[in-house]
């Protein structure tokens, strides 16, 4: 490496350059520093002798570069015997992880616990190993103890210590999702400004109940007790908040109490909770009818009243929704008659319509934007669905299945009618089963239509 200078009429310039061959092999040289003026190098290394000073600078990012590029001979002994069980590998991947560990200040989180509680074992490393083994070993914590030995950084706990820190992680995870959220604020903008709530829940392979393991609806439909999980998640799908929640906890009343945790925790209080239909109760649009909070949810058509599911599945009076790009759309101002429409043209079309409700409870009113859409292509792919369940409870029918228990609400059962009498026309312990046209029907009345209620007051894009 060499100093030079680019001269100008009023200025000069220093630079630290290299010379190098290029791919073809011919001679260049290109620019490793700029060291600028000279006021700004005698600044940096002092008024006595810079260009002196620079040059022993250059001296020794000229060697630094050279020992970098230095071979180095490793000497094997075929003849050495290596101690067995004794370990001579270790990962450093983990390393990447634990950078981002440090800036979501976790480290910081675990001594503010520490001051809280007595306890005799590192809980910033048994934190740490825990959650990078579950992202590159996923396993039970015995096996993360295990997996962490693999790292450059050797685990100091036993497994007794890790059962004991996740018993005070759980007490303290208020604080902890508190902590990251915030933290995470200096790694990067978070998109808050809409949530999105859902629960899910987890089963174990017991039959007994005990402390958070509770017998409740399971989305797998499992007789086994399970463990009901609530997570709130940012535009961009990364977690806010969670909950736990015994199994057997109503998922309408898991959605208020996490809210107040992001309002009082987080300082996160003007967001439009986004939900799905298990979660659009009466209670929690109330919630999130009430100072900057809004909400959008799922709302079922068969659940409407009887002149609204009407105005939903009418033929005429629709718009179409016209897209123009990324996230942005208009609504035409012509209306369809569905009725009326090529279904080949239009199979890629969404049609809109909405209008204000008034829906009460205990004397109590609250008014909400009912929009409802609809595509031809999800009826078809409603029917098709559809069509398969009723050829399942047809071969159930005839193979003699139909006695069986429905086990779900898309269960192919519900299709199926049992009629039980005797010779004479009376009731009996005698049973025929067909296929009830009439569900068939009422369920095909909604093919294509989809609702949606909010009480935010925009007008559609």
């Amino acid at each position: 490496m060499k100093l030079t200078v680019s001269r100008s009429d009023n200025s000069e310039t220093y630079y630290v350059q290299k010379s190098y061959r290029t791919d073809s092999g011919k001679s260049s040289t290109k620019t490793v520093e700029r060291l600028g003026s000279i006021d700004e190098i005698k600044a940096r290394f002092g008024e006595v002798d810079p260009i002196g000073e620079v040059k022993r600078y250059i001296a020794a990012m000229t060697l630094a570069e050279k020992e970098s590029q230095r071979d180095i001979t490793i000497k094997l002994s075929p003849r050495l015997l290596l101690k067995k069980d004794d370990q001579k590998c270790f990962n450093g991947g983990y390393l990447f992880l634990q950078k981002t560990y440090y800036e979501l200040g976790l480290d910081k989180t675990c001594k503010k616990i520490e001051k809280r509680h007595k306890n005799e074992y590192d809980l910033n490393e048994i934190l740490s190993k825990l959650i990078y083994t579950r992202i590159l070993y996923p396993g039970s914590k015995l096996s993360s103890l295990d997996d962490s030995k693999r790292f450059l950084e050797q685990p100091e706990s036993d497994i007794h210590q890790v059962y004991r820190a996740l018993s005070l992680l759980a007490k303290e995870s208020d604080m902890i999702q508190a902590d990251v959220y915030k933290n995470s604020l200096r790694i990067g903008k978070r998109k808050t400004k809409v949530i999105y709530y859902d629960c899910t829940n987890y089963y174990f392979e017991t039959e007994e109940e005990s402390g958070l393991r509770k017998y409740g609806h399971s989305k797998e439909s499992r007789p086994n007790p399970i463990v009901q999980m609530g997570l709130f998640v940012d535009m961009d799908g990364m977690p806010l908040a969670f909950c736990i929640n015994p199994g057997n906890t109503a998922e309408t009343t898991t959605l208020k109490p996490l809210e107040d945790k992001l309002r009082d925790n987080f300082g996160l209080s003007k967001v439009i909770v986004c939900t799905d239909g298990g979660l659009s109760s009466y209670e929690n649009r109330k919630n999130d009818n009430v100072g900057e909070r809004a909400f959008i949810t799922v709302q079922s058509l068969k659940k409407l009243e009887g002149y609204l599911q009407d105005w939903a599945t009418q033929t005429d009076g629709w718009k179409m929704v016209h897209y123009e790009g990324a996230n942005q759309s208009r609504i035409s101002e012509q209306e369809y008659d569905l009725s009326k429409l090529d279904l080949k043209a239009y199979s890629e079309a969404l049609f809109y319509r909405e209008r204000w409700v008034k829906v009460g409870k205990k004397g109590e009113e609250l008014e909400q934007k009912l929009i409802v859409t609809f595509s031809f292509k999800y009826r078809e792919y409603l029917q098709y669905t559809r069509n398969k369940q009723i050829a399942r409870a047809q071969n159930m029918i005839e193979k003699g299945y139909a006695a069986s228990k429905k086990r779900g609400p898309n269960d192919a059962r519900r299709f199926i009618k049992q009629e039980s009498c005797t010779m004479d026309g009376e009731l009996a312990q005698l049973h025929s089963f067909s296929l009830d046209q009439e569900i068939v029907d009422q369920e095909s009345r909604f093919d294509g239509f989809y609702g949606i209620c909010t009480n935010l007051e925009d007008d559609a894009p």
